[in-house]
């Protein structure tokens, strides 16, 4: 799952991360922002929903971006994006569960479980693989 830096999207939304790891969440939010707003297709969207979920105020805006990502990862349709749909249902997960919805997320936890073995090995991989895993237990409870 190799992300093409010359899309704007992309560049966009790389310069937002390194924002936030930088203690800069203003500057992030505004990269994510002008990266939706580069957007060309429902690859670039989403890419830039993704990331613009991450600077949202709220646990139900946050819920919202994340499923205009999913909604854009699937009309997308294509290879692109076959290793975006562990995370994107572990993100649906992991809002059902901030909301309250341990049903819901644990809906979203397996099929992110059912994606993951789209993911790469090592340690992205692994993060997921483990973020599903903490999912699904702390639902079954």
């Amino acid at each position: 799952m190799e992300m093409d830096p010359a899309n704007v999207v992309v560049r966009l939304c790389t310069e937002g991360m390194r924002a936030e790891a930088e203690g800069r969440p203003e500057d992030a939010r505004r990269l994510f922002d002008q990266a939706w707003a580069e957007r060309s297709d429902d690859f670039d969207a989403c890419v830039a929903a993704h990331y613009v979920a991450r600077q949202q105020d709220s646990p139900e805006e946050v819920l919202l971006w994340n499923a205009v990502a999913l909604h854009h990862a699937k009309e997308a349709g294509d290879e692109r994006v076959a290793g975006f749909f562990p995370s994107l249902y572990l993100n649906m997960g992991a809002s059902h569960e901030l909301l309250g919805d341990p049903a819901e997320a644990e809906r979203y936890f397996r099929l992110a479980e059912d994606h993951a073995p789209a993911l790469p090995p090592g340690p992205y991989g692994d993060m997921l693989r483990q973020g599903i895993v903490d999912g699904l237990a702390r639902v079954r409870g």
